[in-house]
């Protein structure tokens, strides 16, 4: 299986939408931000028939010290998640 990085991205994006390397890498790079932005206001973003990204919380909770077994306290956090949408998923089947 082979593994897409950013960079082949920006390359596929600027062939398929007939852009320059320069003008596909700024508008990844402009989506990129506009979604961590939008995350770190603790909204979502929804781009129909494809996902929504939004902020989780995930409670405090017990944990072990894999090394020692000892008891360990996480805290709690926010984390990015993406939900496929349908038309995503369908495409992926």
């Amino acid at each position: 299986m082979n593994q897409v990085n950013k960079t082949k991205l920006i390359e596929a994006i600027a062939s398929r939408a007939s852009f320059s390397k320069a003008d596909a890498d700024r508008a990844v790079n402009a989506f990129i931000d506009a979604v961590q932005d939008t995350l770190a206001r603790g909204e979502k973003v929804t781009v129909t028939g494809f996902g929504t990204f939004e902020v989780r919380h995930r409670a405090a909770r017990m944990g072990r010290n894999p090394q020692t077994g000892a008891p360990l306290h996480i805290p709690a956090t926010d984390t990015p998640a993406f939900r496929a949408g349908k038309g995503f998923k369908d495409a992926v089947r």
